[in-house]
Parts: C-alpha cells; structure tokens; sequence
C-alpha cells in the first residue's frame, strides 16, 4: 500500500497542472480523500457567510485571517458631505470700500454710500426678500452701520445660511471670501441676520437686512 500511495501523489500533481485552475482543488481534495488523507466537513457544519458575522479563513501553514464581509458590502453614506470654501481674508493693494467691491463683483450702476443702494435699485433692479446668488445683500443703515454695507451673495447652502464676498466689514478696507451668514429672523424672512466673526470664530451681533437686490433689471426679471 506505501507504494501505491507514492505512485498517486506525482498523479495528482499532473492532474492538478493540466486541470483549469478551478478544477484544481476539486482534484486535489478528491485524491486526498481517496488516500484517507483529507476529511470533507459536512455541509452542515459550514456556517453561511454573512454580512454581520466576520468569517475565519485557515490558509496552507496554519495562517488564520477573520475577514469582516460588512466592510465588502457597499452602502449608501448617511450624510451629504459639501465640499465649502473656508473662510478667510485678503489684504489687497489699496483699501476697498464695500460698495466698490459689490459693484466690481456684480456690474450694478448704483453708486453712494450702501445705505442708499435699497431706495436707488428701486424701478432699476429687482429686489427681493429672500437670498440668490450673485445677488446683493443690502444691510439696514444703524447707529453701528451709518453708512449701511452691502455684501454679495457666492453661495445658498440653506434656507438660514449663505456665503457671502464683501469688503471692509472690519473697517480696515479688507476683502472677506466665503463669509457665513445666517438668518435669525423667527419667520425665516431674511430680515435679521448674524455675519461669521473671523476674529472670534463665531457669529456675531443681530443686523437688520433691507433685502436683496438682484444683478439683473427690472425689466429682464419681469420677463423671467
């Protein structure tokens, strides 16, 4: 019998290099288990792979590896994640006011102080009370804004937060991008906001918004 079985084993090997490659296990554990040598487990005794119980694969050399099949199984993200643009500041070569920059940005012929600009795009722009971009926000003038201020509109990212451009928020004559600003107003109208602080890191004091004054004339608008 030792003989027979040293005359198998070189048999085995042919046939598992001729075989397809799977076709090749099959072989090898047929020979096996006509040598006595390999024991085929009951179907039973295999537990069904899931995707909530990892499975412990042996390989050749007694190397035990857990694979955890959850991490093979695709699944949807539980959140949207926005790529935004972080706020920041830039100093530029001369000091810009803020209307010169919203002007710059948007094309509006409006000129004067901000705090004229709601009244002066009246029968020119449209207006109106809710947000869009590349729109202009115009600020309520206050014993804190005399001269009002305006800011352009770069982003919506929901109905009580945009990103907005504007220059000399901090009076130093700098330029602001991707400023946050949130609406507080209890009828989410628009018409108390909060403008991101880069100083602190947070928001700032309640201001009073007059609305948004849209690049486009009246008349254009009317037609939309």
């Amino acid at each position: 019998m030792p003989k027979f079985r040293i005359g198998i084993l070189p048999l085995a090997a042919m046939l598992s290099i001729a075989a397809p490659l799977s076709a090749q296990a099959s072989i090898t554990d047929t020979v096996a288990n006509f040598l006595g040598l390999g024991k085929s487990a009951p179907a039973d005794d295999i537990p069904a792979p899931t995707a909530d119980a990892p499975v412990t694969v042996t390989a050749p050399g007694s190397i035990t590896a857990t694979l955890d099949l959850s991490d093979l199984t695709p699944s949807l993200p539980t959140t949207v994640v926005t790529q935004l643009t972080q706020p920041s500041v830039e100093t530029p070569l001369h000091k810009l006011f803020c209307v010169e920059y919203a002007r710059a940005l948007t094309g509006l012929a409006i000129f004067g102080d901000a705090k004229y600009w709601w009244e002066r795009a009246r029968n020119l722009y449209a207006r109106a009370a809710t947000p869009a971009e590349h729109a202009v926000m115009v600020f309520t003038p206050s014993s804190r804004l005399r001269r009002g201020h305006v800011a352009v509109v770069s982003a919506i990212i929901s109905k009580r937060e945009i990103r907005v451009e504007q220059a000399n928020w901090q009076n130093h004559g700098e330029i602001d991008h991707a400023t946050p600003v949130m609406d507080v107003s209890a009828r989410n109208d628009w018409s108390k906001v909060r403008v991101w602080d880069m100083r602190s890191q947070a928001y700032g004091r309640v201001y009073a918004v007059s609305g948004f004054i849209a690049k486009h004339p009246v008349q254009q608008a009317a037609n939309d």
